[in-house]
């Protein structure tokens, strides 16, 4: 059986196979331009794609699908303060899966260059409008806009992008059918013909986050739809524009390619709900893709046994500070990864290991408090002037992050502590610049849980072998997505870089200028590696959309 695609697949053909390239060369490569200029995307993109979010403020979302006769939710606050009011559908779990399920066949026997054809158009109209879901990012997450434009639309697009590859490549790996024969002694040689099958799992949950609801949600999205999945897209309450936004779009491109549109299904939650753990304990649902808490991540590997679950939760991203030749550069490069959106990032360091006796730079030595200081000093010149200070810092995203600040101002010595900041256009803004405290390595019942937020510990060691001992005890037990170390000399560098392959951690080494630890790029950088309990899987490899479906045969006598 050979399949005809449809002709979605030849207008985005192009793009494919220029990400099909990207994925084998690691390179640099985007195809969603990162920067909001007029220049980039028109004098009234902006303008256009902010008036398209407002529209939706205070008002029932505009999304025909199933629903519980009418009901309707509103569940977020913005971190900014400002009244979004939004109502969404809102369906039961049976309802869900019912539509889900019968949209399957017709898109499963569609085969994988359709799929992965109308899918890339919903990523095109999805950037045709990425000023509207960045506004909606940033109000939903508290991320700054510049920060939204860039993770939650052009980066998030590259990674279902990059997703989407990966995919057509395991799904294409072997021919769709084949002729086959075997000498059979003097008579005729037995012949068959094989026709195989890319069989989707079934029905696939993804549970969005309440920070980036986008960028880590559509990778699962876009590799379990283009594989033959129906999604039931179950965000965040705090942050369900983003993703209502997305659902709109891509059932509007499903419909017009002539396939049913519930194929992708939005589903809101009441306050106290437990629709996810409803979803995620469903029979029919095959693929839960999840990004948040660890405790609620070990919950669903643990219990959502009928499904293959893809988790990224929690660790201790840590830093080995053992000498550098840029002492600034390095202060500056720490400072900006510790201030950018208030630390609210899954692959933010927390835990910086500083030699008690300090460390040689190109300054001269440095002991530890200059060491920590000078950091701390970075962020303070950063967040100084709050105009710019909150273009980086954002807002805060929930008050569990504020209560973990009033949590650690009783622990060690502050080296920087956190201060209120009032937003200059958004005075409803909750916002709060790092705090660094100082901690010594016999502290471990501190630095040995994650805290999530503007919250940083500078830990006293005993000496560098030290402080890889401790990364390999704490991301051992603990996992982490990043790491990171500075040092000139070459022999702490590959010790530090085999401790960071034993405890499966991606490692970046002596950032000093414009990198930085708690950004990847897609197409180049995997994110997670699914070696270490931060979480199971990489976003992305082959591991990551290889189990999503399955190869069926049938054989036919010639």
């Amino acid at each position: 059986m050979t399949e005809t695609p449809h002709p979605l697949y030849d207008r985005h053909a192009e793009t494919l196979n220029r990400a099909l390239t990207a994925i084998t060369e690691r390179g640099y490569w985007s195809a969603y331009p990162e920067s909001p200029s007029p220049r980039v995307y028109g004098e009234t993109a902006a303008a256009d794609g902010k008036a398209a979010f407002e529209a939706y403020l205070g008002r029932d979302f505009p999304l025909d699908q199933p629903d519980g006769g009418g009901d309707r939710v509103a569940t977020e606050h913005s971190p900014f303060g400002v009244a979004l009011n939004v109502r969404y559908p809102h369906a039961d779990a049976d309802q869900l899966v019912a539509a889900a399920s019968a949209a399957l066949p017709a898109w499963r026997d569609a085969g994988p260059r359709t799929r992965v054809g109308v899918c890339l158009e919903i990523l095109d109209r999805l950037h045709r409008n990425v000023f509207e879901l960045a506004n909606a990012v940033q109000f939903t997450s508290g991320q700054a806009f510049v920060m939204a434009f860039q993770a939650g639309g052009a980066h998030a697009l590259d990674r279902a992008l990059e997703a989407l590859a990966y995919a057509y490549t395991e799904m294409t790996r072997h021919p769709g059918t084949a002729g086959w024969e075997k000498a059979a002694g003097k008579g005729d040689p037995l012949r068959m013909s094989k026709t195989f099958h890319v069989v989707p799992r079934g029905v696939a949950l993804v549970i969005g986050c309440n920070t980036f609801p986008t960028w880590n949600s559509y990778p699962g999205l876009f590799a379990s739809l283009v594989t033959g999945n129906p999604v039931v897209v179950k965000p965040h309450p705090g942050a369900v524009l983003p993703l209502a936004i997305t659902v709109r779009y891509a059932r509007e491109v499903l419909a017009e390619a002539g396939f049913d549109p519930n194929l992708v299904l939005l589903a809101p939650e009441a306050p106290g709900e437990k629709l996810a753990s409803t979803l995620a304990l469903h029979p029919a649902v095959k693929i839960v893709d999840f990004t948040g808490s660890t405790e609620y991540g070990d919950w669903l590997e643990a219990n959502a046994r009928q499904a293959a679950v893809y988790t990224e939760k929690a660790g201790l991203n840590t830093v080995v500070i053992d000498s550098t030749d840029d002492f600034a550069g390095m202060c500056r490069n720490l400072g900006f990864t510790l201030t950018l959106y208030s630390g609210q990032m899954c692959t933010t360091s927390q835990n910086i290991l500083i030699p008690r006796e300090g460390i040689d730079t190109d300054q001269g030595h440095k002991s530890f408090d200059e060491v920590a200081g000078g950091i701390a000093t970075a962020v303070g010149k950063l967040t100084g002037d709050p105009a710019r200070g909150v273009e980086l810092t954002g807002a805060i995203v929930n008050d569990g992050v504020l209560e973990r600040l009033d949590e650690v101002a009783k622990v060690g010595s502050p080296v920087l502590e956190s201060r209120t900041v009032e937003h200059p256009s958004f005075p409803e803004a909750v916002v709060r610049t790092p705090t660094i405290v100082k901690l010594d390595a016999g502290d471990t019942e501190t630095y040995s849980r994650e805290w999530f937020g503007p919250i940083s510990f500078a830990i006293a060691t005993d000496s560098t072998a030290h402080s890889l001992e401790i990364l390999r005890s704490t991301v051992g037990e603990k996992g982490a997505l990043t790491a990171a170390v500075y040092s000139t000399d070459d022999a702490v560098l590959d010790a530090t870089e085999a401790a960071a392959i034993e405890v499966g951690v991606h490692l970046s080494a002596n950032l000093t200028g414009g990198v930085f630890v708690n950004q990847s790029a897609a197409f180049s950088d995997f994110h997670g590696s699914g070696a270490n309990a931060a979480a199971n899987s990489a976003l992305t490899d082959g591991a990551y959309v290889a189990n999503r479906f399955r190869i069926v045969q049938s054989r036919r006598h010639v």
